[in-house]
């Protein structure tokens, strides 16, 4: 069994963090570099080649020394000293005497990247031409093992190698197609007319392709059987010549790479060598083929039944959404709920209060006034008897009430305003202690000038809503403290000057008085 391949430590660290865009072109550099067959670069030469990488932002050399550093610490990168450059002076030698290498880790995780970014920008197909190349390279293969000249080993290596590179190719695409596939069965598109065509082309598309597989598979089928006939592990033998591994290569790096050989082959034997119940891969990807088909047309089928109805019930949710979402109150929407579900709220919740301006919005229903609920409503659905017309109410005690409770409201907050004047700047902590009213209307005067920009003075000024009261806030520079006694508590604070005028009263006497 094959054992579990543990990833290194810190493997793509630096694709992460704020400069892994640095990272990645510096590695871009040095990879370049190996393609024109540098082994090392100099600090110099590596800033001055990120341009050619296509990174544009502006980067002193002291953050390319970091950045280098940080990809040492990740062995992506080494360091060495350079003994073959001449140095005129000894900073000169302290700055370029440092030489860069690309470690066999640095190349594989950018190679790595490099593949992932590939794969994002890739989309998926299923190719028919892949498997006439599948069935072309066994050809070759067994047309190769008619003969034994050790001069066509490496004509051997190379077929091989364009096989397994056919087959990853198949498979790869073959994956990347069915999620794609998947993704397309899922979705339901913004445009139908857009997305009826997209599917009724993979449809044909599909059908196509399945049509031609069969045919194809047997031909690989044939030429496998073929090449097995004449021994596939002589076939690795040769190809293991043909493949020219450096002389330090030792037995088990020989044996490893047989080893992925045979691993490539039994996977062209899965897709392709006849079964008892067929070509595993072949039958797999015959299913997939065959139930998208299916889906695809359910999926035509629904979009047809839905333009031939005159309406559909989501396109009728979708439209009572806009109704809704257009409604000017919530009295509107609550409208509009009903006539358009027909349902109505119970019919006792309709009963009120008789004046119902009377109590105040946030009354809990524990500690409001009862209000009587008619028998009739149980027994015959109406909330009292059917008779003449009831008389007039007479509403002149309740506008009585009314008044007399505006007139108290007024008075106390009257009161209020004149113990709340000031003659002249006070700190706020000159009030110690208040009545639970007057505190009230001393927080509205606090909040309205609060809210109101300061001026260059630094002072706040505010008035109230009828403009019979001006209050000017000023904060001190010290950090005293006021606290404020109420019945209901006591409230702390900055202990900030506080003016306060009614405008046209002689309030400075009594304001003297006030302790």
């Amino acid at each position: 069994m094959r054992g579990f391949e543990r990833l290194p430590a810190r493997i793509f660290d630096f694709t992460t963090g704020g400069r892994r865009d640095l990272y990645f072109a510096i590695l871009h550099v040095f990879n370049d570099a190996n393609e024109r067959l540098e082994t090392s670069l100099l600090l110099e030469q590596v800033r001055s080649r990120l341009f050619e990488t296509g990174y544009t932002d502006p980067v002193e050399e002291a953050e390319v020394e970091t950045a280098l550093r940080h990809l040492e610490s990740l062995f992506l990168v080494e360091s060495s000293q350079s003994y073959t450059a001449v140095y005129a002076t000894a900073a000169e030698f302290e700055r370029k005497n440092v030489q860069y290498t690309l470690t066999v880790r640095g190349e594989a995780e950018f190679a790595g990247v490099r593949l992932v970014l590939e794969r994002l920008r890739e989309r998926g197909a299923l190719q028919t031409a892949v498997l006439d190349a599948i069935a072309d390279r066994l050809d070759g293969l067994h047309a190769l093992q008619a003969d034994e000249d050790p001069g066509l080993d490496s004509r051997v290596f190379t077929t091989l190698q364009e096989l397994e590179g056919h087959l990853d190719s198949l498979r790869d695409n073959t994956k990347r197609f069915n999620n794609e596939l998947q993704r397309l069965l899922r979705s339901e598109g913004a445009d139908l007319d857009t997305f009826q065509e997209v599917k009724r082309a993979t449809v044909g598309y599909l059908d196509a392709f399945v049509d031609n597989l069969e045919q194809r598979a047997r031909t690989i089928a044939d030429a496998l059987t073929r090449v097995e006939g004449r021994g596939v592990e002589r076939l690795l033998e040769r190809a293991l010549n043909g493949a020219n591994l450096p002389p330090s290569a030792t037995e088990a790096v020989r044996a490893e790479w047989s080893q992925a050989r045979r691993a490539k082959w039994s996977g062209l034997r899965l897709w392709f060598a006849p079964t008892e119940d067929g070509q595993e891969g072949v039958r797999r990807l015959h299913e997939v083929a065959r139930r998208a088909i299916g889906s695809l047309l359910e999926s035509l089928e629904r979009i047809t039944e839905s333009r031939r109805r005159a309406s559909s019930t989501a396109e009728d949710l979708r439209t009572a959404a806009r109704w809704f979402a257009a409604a000017d109150s919530t009295e509107d929407t609550h409208r509009l709920w009903s006539a358009l579900t027909g349902l109505s709220p119970a019919r006792h919740a309709v009963s009120g209060h008789a004046d119902g301006e009377l109590i105040p919005a946030g009354t809990s229903w524990s500690r409001a006034d009862p209000v009587p609920v008619s028998a009739n409503l149980r027994s015959s659905g109406r909330s009292g008897r059917v008779a003449r017309t009831a008389r007039v109410r007479d509403v002149a005690a309740t506008a009585r009430i009314r008044k007399e409770r505006a007139l108290a409201q007024r008075a106390q907050v009257e009161r209020a305003r004149r113990l709340l004047a000031t003659d002249g700047p006070v700190r706020l902590s000159a009030f110690e202690e208040l009545d639970h009213e007057v505190f009230e209307e001393l927080l509205a005067l606090l909040g309205r000038a609060l809210s109101e920009p300061a001026d260059g003075d630094g002072d706040r000024r505010a008035l109230t809503s009828d403009g019979r009261l001006e209050i000017v806030l000023s904060a001190q520079p010290d950090d005293r403290e006021a606290r404020l006694r109420t019945p209901r508590g006591i409230l702390t604070g900055p202990d900030h000057m506080v003016s306060i005028h009614v405008p046209g009263s002689a309030l400075a006497a009594e304001a003297k008085e006030r302790p």
